[in-house]
């Protein structure tokens, strides 16, 4: 039977627009109605000859306007930073502001862990890129029985620009037990909204701040030495993770 057309090519052929009032049942016989599915179902295709059949999607439907996850990046890193320990001098530069450039030693002087290096493609500008960067901190003070102190930041660097950053201080108490190795983790959280569309490049690095005695060994996502029983770049390793969140668009 042909519907809006005069040469039907099945035994039901709707040429033009189909109104559904009711259930659409599939699989039935002459003497039995086809099965109308359960709420959320959707019609598969079983291929040629073989009935369709209702089944259960383990799929989230999103709303035009809503945001979603599209893409996640994750690195981690056992080289670390440690430049930073007693042969450097702190930069003794306390403020940072969004958009410091990463070679702009006016604004401290930072120091790249280069294996947390991403870099990928922003689709919509309508988005927020959420960055979670953790890493172990490790500093020795001269003397295992003297307490001592180093202050250092992290930031997250956008196509070299800073958008996200967070000082912070380690100190050494009375630690003869540990020869005065204090370790300490680090974690910097911050969502980034509406980033240009376009290739974006993501680097993590950081800078020491002041030292109370400039004799203090201190690392970033490193031990202070291999040959301590404390602690290792395992148990200190840096990791950052990169997730894309997008606008839901079906335009």
């Amino acid at each position: 039977m042909g519907i809006g057309t005069t040469a039907p090519n099945s035994t039901l052929d709707v040429n033009g627009k189909t109104t559904l009032r009711k259930e659409l049942r599939v699989g039935g016989t002459s003497t039995t109605a086809g099965n109308p599915g359960l709420n959320g179902q959707v019609l598969v295709s079983q291929g040629e000859n073989l009935p369709p059949v209702w089944k259960s999607l383990n799929v989230t439907f999103i709303d035009e306007g809503q945001y979603r996850l599209v893409n996640s990046y994750l690195s981690t890193d056992q080289v670390g930073i440690s430049t930073l320990s007693n042969s450097a001098t702190a930069d003794g530069i306390y403020k940072n502001s969004i958009g410091d450039d990463i070679t702009d030693t006016s604004k401290g002087t930072w120091v790249k862990i280069d294996g947390l290096k991403n870099e990928f493609v922003v689709k919509d500008a309508r988005n927020k890129l959420t960055y979670q960067f953790q890493s172990g901190v490790e500093m020795k003070a001269p003397a295992s029985g003297t307490s001592q102190n180093v202050s250092f930041a992290c930031g997250v660097f956008r196509n070299s620009k800073l958008v996200a950053v967070r000082p912070d201080k380690i100190s050494s108490n009375n630690n003869t037990e540990k020869s005065g190795i204090q370790d300490y983790i680090f974690t910097l959280n911050y969502t980034e909204q509406n980033v240009p569309a376009g290739n974006q490049k993501i680097e993590v690095a950081c800078r020491k701040i002041n030292s109370s005695n400039s004799n203090s060994q201190f690392t970033i996502g490193r031990n202070v030495s291999n040959t301590n029983t404390v602690s290792n770049a395992f148990t200190l390793e840096s990791m950052m993770k990169v997730d894309i969140i997008e606008y839901v668009s079906y335009n």
